[in-house]
């Protein structure tokens, strides 16, 4: 699950963050960066039905076997497809998890470029070799439940999840070792649901990693003004239920904290005031998130499956927060303080829609740099929906969440040209930016891509005033927002993986760069320039 942004974040994690920081920070990319060079338009994915999609990825566990051969993995590693993206030019990428005798391999995700040529290369979570001793546990799952447990005590956390703990192996850092998976369920301190997943060493019962999977972040609206509203017809009356766009409904929790609520309905197609403002807003931003990726990437919905998600609105009472949930596939919204600001606006919406493209994509894990990139992805396309909305009552921006006013004095939760602005987020990569919470160091991606976009120095866009800085003092001139959104969405797609850090990321956007406009292009040369900008060389 994705939680949104407020400021009391780095406190409820921080000492897991800190802890982990050293492990999810490594990612090797093998044999890619340059290798679909000059490709140009050719290199943009080609839109599949779900249909389509659902068998190419058939076909590719078909042939999982030959190709876990063929990159040279051991004889009891197997893999599973997850995802196949096709380029226009017939280039393949196609996304695996990995077994190892049976057992789920946790940061053994790697992807798969088979060009039409015959050059294979792969980008791999990790190399780390896979070769355990044995698979039988030193330790009895029972113990690893209440290590789970006695980890999960701030959050006020039940008990564990169905299923956990469950046997996994461990390569996300260093040696790959046997250990266990537990995921204890319950509610934070401000009210956010919790899945804390704990792993612990199946030998020694020590604790190798934690981190929340909850990852935050015509009708009348609150922020967006009278917008077009795709309903159905239900007896007399109407719903929330959009038929256009994967069956999307967006429901009512009236204060609630589970469960689904009620569905949105109305005697007339005309939705305004009351409650039904929220609906509004939240089924309007569903909307125009759906229709950011299929207009722009050919994209069917957050899983490219067709199938939309649901939205909850009035989530808690004074619950100033909005999380995205894998486990509902669905957005949850809270009314802010008093129940006077539900975090419902266009931004929020795209920034937690994204967290779902993100989980159904390289799943970047949300912990150090790679969950500061998992938090940028959704700043950055909750940003490009926002501008692909063009709604008048909310223009686009690099303002981040600048309509819920979480902190009653009008000032945005984050700033992409200068994010320090915040008081919290960093400009700059450097070497402790792990450790920080995850929407913090979210600022070294969101702002190499405003310079990457806009580039640097003072400008206004939208009546919004900037002034984005260089670490090197470097001048950077952009490549206009609709480029940059591409090779970041083509890097998310076809070369992130769980464990992609910022130096990884660089290569994976000098990689998409490169494939859709080569490595002599100014594109090309500029995402270079901007990484560099923000000291990720």
């Amino acid at each position: 699950m994705r939680r949104f942004t407020t400021p009391r974040s780095h406190t409820v994690r921080t000492t897991a963050l800190l802890a982990s920081a050293a492990l999810c920070a490594v990612a090797v990319q093998t044999g890619v960066a340059g290798a679909q060079a000059e490709r140009g338009p050719s290199a943009m994915a080609v839109p599949m039905s779900p249909d389509q999609r659902a068998s190419e990825i058939r076909g590719a566990q078909d042939n999982a076997a030959a190709t876990a051969g063929k990159i040279g993995l051991g004889a009891k590693e197997k893999l599973v497809a997850r995802d196949v993206v096709k380029d226009a030019d017939g280039t393949v990428h196609t996304r695996y998890e990995r077994t190892y005798a049976g057992l789920p391999v946790l940061g053994g995700d790697l992807v798969v470029h088979q060009e039409p040529s015959g050059r294979t290369s792969v980008t791999k979570s990790t190399e780390a070799a896979l070769s355990l001793t044995s698979t039988d546990a030193a330790q009895p799952a029972s113990a690893a439940a209440k290590a789970a447990l006695s980890a999960a005590s701030a959050a006020h956390t039940a008990k564990p999840s169905a299923g956990t703990p469950r046997k996994v192996v461990w390569a996300s850092s260093g040696t790959p070792v046997l250990a266990y998976e537990t995921v204890v369920e319950g509610v934070q301190r401000d009210g956010t649901p919790s899945e804390l997943h704990v792993i612990t060493d199946a030998a020694t019962g020590a604790e190798l990693f934690r981190h929340e999977a909850i990852e935050t972040g015509t009708g009348t609206s609150q922020y967006s003004g009278t917008v077009p509203l795709t309903t159905t017809k239900s007896g007399s009356g109407y719903q929330l239920n959009d038929g256009a766009r994967g069956g999307h409904k967006t429901y009512d929790l009236n204060q609630g904290t589970s469960g689904t609520g009620t569905l949105y309905s109305n005697a007339t197609d005309t939705w305004a005031g009351g409650r039904l403002t929220a609906g509004v807003d939240a089924h309007y931003g569903a909307a125009v998130t759906w229709d950011f990726y299929k207009n722009t990437f050919g994209r069917n919905g957050i899983r490219d499956d067709g199938k939309g998600a649901y939205s909850r609105a009035h989530y808690g009472n004074g619950y100033v927060n909005a999380f995205w949930s894998d486990a509902c596939f669905c957005m949850t919204y809270g009314d802010g303080t008093g129940n006077k600001k539900p975090l419902t606006a266009i931004d929020v919406a795209g920034h937690e829609m994204t967290h779902g493209v993100t989980a159904a994509t390289a799943k970047l894990i949300y912990s150090a740099e790679s969950g500061g990139l998992n938090e940028a992805t959704s700043d950055i396309f909750g940003t490009a929906v926002e501008f692909s909305a063009n709604n008048s009552s909310d223009t686009g921006d690099y303002l981040i969440g600048e309509k819920i006013d979480i902190f009653g004095n009008g000032k945005p939760l984050r700033y992409m040209d200068k994010p320090s602005k915040d008081g919290n987020s960093v400009d700059s990569w450097y070497s402790g930016v792990g450790g920080k919470d995850v929407h913090y160091s979210s600022g070294v991606a969101n702002h190499f891509f405003y310079l990457l976009s806009e580039g640097s120095g003072a400008k206004t866009i939208n009546g919004v005033q900037y002034d984005s800085p260089t670490s090197d003092g470097s001048k950077v001139t952009g490549i206009g927002r609709d480029k940059a959104a591409k090779i970041w969405y083509k890097a998310l797609t076809s070369y992130m993986t769980s464990n992609t850090n910022y130096k990884a990321a660089r290569t994976a956007t000098l990689s998409a760069a490169g494939a859709l406009y080569g490595t002599t292009s100014t594109e090309y040369k500029t995402v270079g320039a901007a990484w560099s900008a923000v000291n990720v060389k």
